[in-house]
């Protein structure tokens, strides 16, 4: 048993799709969540400025005395999670072996697509991963970076022109590859599924990254005896810039209404 809180962050607000997922199974657990609003989107970014975003936002959480960190962004699981992990005496977690070990359990043509960031796809470590766990797989990427900065705006529902039309013109190129499988490798895009799903059609299963990673996490966090036990975990929300526009935006990703204000933090101090 362990009571500390367990910290999350991502670019922005995406990985509260992870932090949604969290409080679904481990209903039990305090979490401090930290979105980096003054430095979205990260996709764009050289392997070397990740790495260094990445090492601010766990100094800000580790503050807090975390038990383990889910790297609830993608592009810093797919270009910085090695470093992270080996600097850290804590379990660090990132999205894309749990995602990867989802899809190749779901395909059944061994197609497997995949959307992230263009740093994320420039990484290739989502096809490293897959071969490693099935070399029969072949992976078909696309970087999508218009998703996150449109998401982060709230333009995701279905029946908006400008992310259906996006979305048709990133997807259908991968579609037309016979794929039965997507991997969604960034945590914006859950709040995209149906617009997705409307493009790649039924027969397409889509592999939420964040929510497997989540029960990556809770798995790890049970074999090391680290789970918390008492009758209902908090959620505390951090942003760099700009928390009530976060504040605003979070409940549609946590599909609940906040527990209290976004709080602002100075993350150029860590």
């Amino acid at each position: 048993m362990d009571q500390r809180p367990i910290g999350v962050f991502d670019s922005g607000s995406g990985g509260l799709t992870a932090v949604r997922e969290i409080r679904s199974i481990l209903p039990s657990e305090n979490i401090i969540y930290f979105g980096d609003t003054s430095r979205v989107p990260y996709g764009g970014r050289s392997p070397e400025i990740l790495l260094h975003y990445a090492r601010q936002d766990v100094h800000f959480l580790r503050s807090f005395d975390v038990k383990a960190l889910l790297v609830a962004c993608g592009t810093v699981s797919t270009n910085a999670l090695p470093v992270l992990a080996a600097e850290s005496d804590i379990p660090i977690l990132g999205v894309v072996e749990p995602a990867c070990a989802a899809a190749a359990a779901a395909t059944r043509n061994r197609k497997v697509g995949l959307i992230a960031t263009s740093a994320s796809v420039r990484s290739g470590a989502y096809e490293r991963t897959l071969a490693a766990m099935d070399s029969a797989i072949t992976v078909y990427a696309g970087a999508c970076p218009l998703f996150v900065p449109l998401v982060e705006n709230g333009r995701f529902r279905p029946g908006d022109t400008v992310i259906e039309t996006v979305a048709r013109e990133y997807l259908t190129p991968l579609r037309d590859t016979g794929i039965d499988t997507l991997i969604l490798g960034c945590t914006h895009y859950p709040l995209l599924a149906e617009v997705i799903a409307g493009v790649m059609g039924s027969g397409v299963t889509l592999i939420d990254s964040g929510a497997s990673a989540a029960r990556a996490l809770r798995q790890a966090l049970s074999d090391k005896d680290l789970l918390a036990q008492r009758a209902s975990g908090t959620l505390t929300l951090y942003a760099s810039d700009q928390p009530q526009d976060f504040g605003a935006l979070a409940p549609q990703f946590l599909r609940r209404p906040l527990e209290g204000a976004v709080l602002p933090v100075d993350i150029e101090r860590y």
